[in-house]
């Protein structure tokens, strides 16, 4: 990123080289605009003739007009002469593309000896890699600390490092609101705080500063060069990726920005299309991580359990006012916000509502010019005004985690005939979807992840451009309720009941037309409760599926949604032979085989995730032994309920990384273990509630291997207070790539960890222990007594946590990579 400081520190390292002597030629060559391979060599020859102090090393009767008058070879040949037999630091500031450090390296390398150095400078990831050849040759800057910040800023306002501390309270919430902005970048710091260090040291000035602060940056000569250098990084970016750089001026102020969200966004807007046997979504998943490589996006969560590095990101407050001004001088995002107001609407492709506009449908209309509208999305409140038939080219509709959000508000959809991305991810209210869902039929990408929506649309087998739907929801599994006949029975009456009489309908969609009422009750919820035990607010049960699914032939994901109604929707999903991406829930004997089946020709899958019907005892166990032919491309594998013994067909799965496994209470704990040792590539292993019986969990080795997981980067143990376990053992030869254990739960008091010492590659432990004490001894306890009780628990859990944070540092004591120890 610009202005983190890379040429200062560079600098900083050559100078003091230099000053001692510890080489006998050094160089600092800026790399120009646009790169001439002449005019480097050119600049690069005139600086080792100014290092050379000898005559002879001098060139015979050189000077400036000769040395620039000659070509490319001629050049390569007075290097030669130059750095013959010499001990040489040569920096090379601002490396720009990877093919010219390959043309730099095709002329300067043969004459380096050994012991010189070249330091390279750039901003692109890919390139730093490139020019080092190993990982532990490249030293990514990261933005300052908040404390390191303010001793900077303070260092330059005040000539001292406690100075902006020791003045008032005032001037100091200013100063971090100033810092705030800077968003640890040291150019903005060091140039806002020389800025303000001639200036009256006061909270108002600040203030002022504050409230101008975008201003200022774009007209003030003195602030102006922090701009100058960000946007480098902007006019460096193809066009490809300035167009998707620019959309991220949609998102608010701190936004974590979804990584899922933004190449969906860039895809169905033919930001990225499909290339070289890639997918739209592939590409735009590849721009992502370019503009991440570039310091154009910054990573926000770093996934630990996740095949992709990266699931979220934000984006710095400097870059991101570049991106929304840039977007405004092209008309291509306009964002709708407190103090809007022109005389005549604005004409935008991609619109913006912020939290804070409170205006009125006819101030909405007067601002927005809707006729080429290409996107909208909503970060604010919903108002009934924001969908309109005048939206005739919109192609994208953002609607996550709009809380308010109701049934009647999607009546205007429908008319929405262009519309491609349709999101209501996080939006509670929604339980039902229209039947005029299915007239949107140019809908790639449907997310109702999170929502109260149980059942699809009967409509949606009419969307046949259908590339992705996300239902269902993410809480956790539920294995082990107890139901009866009676009490479904009861619920079921129940619901008849409110039902036919709206004044006591429980169900919280007072919207809902009285047909979809009823409809909502008898054909989604009753079901629900009478073949599966699902209370109204059950979860984990997927979203069920109407008939007719086969003909979405471009299905690429299909997540997550119950087959428990019957095997005629497994036999459906198993003629979509382009899915990628599967998960199912409401699996039980009944629909075993056909699943068996359907899994056996989705020859293209690389993510399944399995869960067994609710309340059923018998979980998955046989469910998946039919499986004849597993897909051979699965990367990742999602289990959930009861399996007593892993399914032969996983040691097939020579390509598997991620592996979860959730109450499968795995009786064959040693068996299991050695066979999952050998999968060569599994990388993550997330073990959760009772995934094994037994109180050890031992990676241990077959004699048959030498090293077992060998892939294995990420251990997650989850929930196992309901698994009494005790250890976690680790085997001298196994998991010799682990680099993070994590554990959540309530333990025993002698839990405990061995062989900690034998992880190579180990650098954290994080182990979170909690006691599920509350309810039963307080129960047990006198009323007078609850406080002492709590006390004590709270001190027992205190001195748990100690013991098992030294048990882990001893066995790690001594470890070369120092590991992190959390408890």
């Amino acid at each position: 990123m610009g202005g983190l400081g890379k040429t200062t520190l560079v600098s900083s390292v050559y100078q003091r080289a230099k000053l001692n002597n510890s080489f006998e030629k050094c160089v600092f060559v800026t790399v120009m605009r646009p790169f001439k391979l002449a005019d480097f060599l050119i600049t690069l020859v005139q600086q080792l003739i100014q290092e050379s102090s000898k005559k002879d090393e001098l060139l015979e009767n050189s000077s400036k007009k000769s040395i620039e008058s000659m070509g490319v070879d001629e050049l390569t040949m007075q290097l030669k002469r130059l750095l013959e037999k010499k001990n040489c630091l040569i920096v090379l500031d601002d490396l720009f593309d990877i093919s010219e450090w390959d043309l730099i390296k095709e002329r300067l390398f043969p004459q380096l000896q050994k012991t010189s150095r070249i330091i390279v400078t750039t901003r692109k990831e890919n390139i730093a890699s490139h020019c080092s050849g190993e990982v532990r040759n490249v030293y990514n800057l990261q933005v300052l600390e908040p404390e390191e910040a303010l001793h900077l800023f303070s260092k330059k306002v005040f000539g001292k490092d406690t100075g902006l501390v020791d003045q008032n309270s005032e001037l100091l919430k200013e100063g971090k609101q100033i810092l705030k902005k800077c968003g640890g970048l040291p150019l903005a710091i060091v140039a806002i705080g020389g800025f303000l260090a001639n200036r009256p040291k006061n909270p108002e000035e600040w203030r002022k500063l504050n409230k101008n602060i975008n201003a200022e940056l774009e007209l003030n000569l003195e602030l102006g060069m922090i701009r100058t250098v960000l946007e480098k990084s902007y006019d460096g970016l193809p066009y490809h990726l300035k167009s998707c750089f620019l959309y991220l001026s949609i998102f608010p102020e701190d936004q974590i920005i979804s990584r899922r969200r933004l190449v969906h966004w860039w895809a169905v807007e033919g930001y990225a299309t499909e290339a070289h046997g890639k997918s739209a979504i592939e590409i735009a998943d590849n721009y992502f991580m370019e503009l991440e490589s570039r310091s154009m996006i910054l990573p926000y969560q770093q996934s630990v359990d996740s095949r992709k590095s990266i699931d979220s990101c934000k984006v710095h407050d400097l870059i991101r006012d570049i991106a929304i001004s840039k977007s405004v001088e092209e008309n291509l995002v306009f964002k709708l916000e407190e103090g809007c107001s022109f005389n005549t609407p604005v004409k935008i492709r991609h619109l913006a509502i912020s939290s804070n506009w409170e205006g009125d449908q006819s101030e909405f209309d007067s601002i927005v010019d809707m006729s080429r509208l290409r996107s909208l999305s909503l970060f604010g409140e919903w108002k009934p005004f924001f969908i309109s038939d005048k939206m005739r080219f919109l192609r994208v509709l953002d609607l996550e985690g709009i809380f308010d959000l109701q049934y009647h508000d999607l009546d205007q959809i429908w008319k929405l005939i262009h519309l491609k991305y349709l999101s209501l991810r996080r939006c509670f209210y929604i339980e039902l979807l229209p039947d005029s869902l299915g007239n949107l039929r140019q809908l790639q990408m449907l997310d109702v992840r999170d929502t109260s929506v149980r059942s699809l649309s009967k409509t949606i087998s009419n969307l046949q451009k259908l590339q992705y739907i996300h239902a269902g929801d993410k809480q956790y599994f539920e294995p082990k309720q107890k139901d009866s006949l009676m009490k479904r029975c009861l619920r079921g009456s129940y619901l008849c009941a409110t039902c036919c009489v709206p004044l006591v309908m429980d169900i919280d969609s007072p919207f809902l037309p009285r047909r979809d009422e009823c409809a909502f009750a008898c054909c989604v919820e009753f079901p629900a409760i009478n073949r599966m035990g699902l209370d109204l607010n059950q979860v984990g049960g997927g979203a069920l599926m109407p008939r007719g699914v086969k003909k979405l032939r471009h299905l690429h994901t299909l997540r997550e949604v119950n087959v428990g109604r019957g095997s005629f929707i497994l036999r459906d999903i198993g003629m979509l032979t382009g899915l990628c991406k599967l998960g199912v829930a409401g699996i039980s004997k009944k629909n075993a085989m056909a699943l068996c089946s359907a899994i056996s020709k989705l020859r293209r899958l690389e993510s399944l995730s399995v869960r067994s019907e609710a309340g059923e005892p018998v979980g998955l166990q046989g469910c998946l032994d039919a499986i004849s032919s597993p897909p051979e491309n699965l990367q990742s594998l999602k289990l959930y309920g009861n399996l007593e013994t892993l399914p032969k067909w996983i040691e097939e799965l020579q390509h598997l990384v991620k592996l979860e496994l959730e109450d499968t209470r795995l009786l064959e704990h040693d068996a299991a273990m050695e066979f999952l040792g050998k999968l060569p590539k599994l990388e993550i292993v997330c073990l959760s509630g009772s995934s094994f019986e037994g109180e050890k969990l031992a990676f241990i080795k077959s004699p048959l291997v030498e090293t077992a997981f060998r892939s294995l980067r990420v251990l997650r143990l989850d929930n196992i207070w309901s698994w009494n376990l005790k250890s976690v053992e680790f085997e001298e030869g196994t998991v010799p790539k682990l680099e993070l254990l994590r554990v959540i739960g309530s333990v025993a008091d002698e839990f405990g960890f061995s062989g900690l010492q034998f992880l190579p590659s180990i650098n954290h432990v994080h182990v979170t222990v909690f006691s599920l004490w509350g309810s039963d001894l307080l129960e047990a306890a006198k009323e007078e007594d609850a406080d002492k009780i709590c006390l004590e628990q709270s001190y027992k859990a205190s001195l748990l946590r100690s013991e098992l944070k030294k048990q882990i540092q001893d066995q790690l004591a001594g470890h070369a990579n120092q590991p992190i120890v959390t408890v």
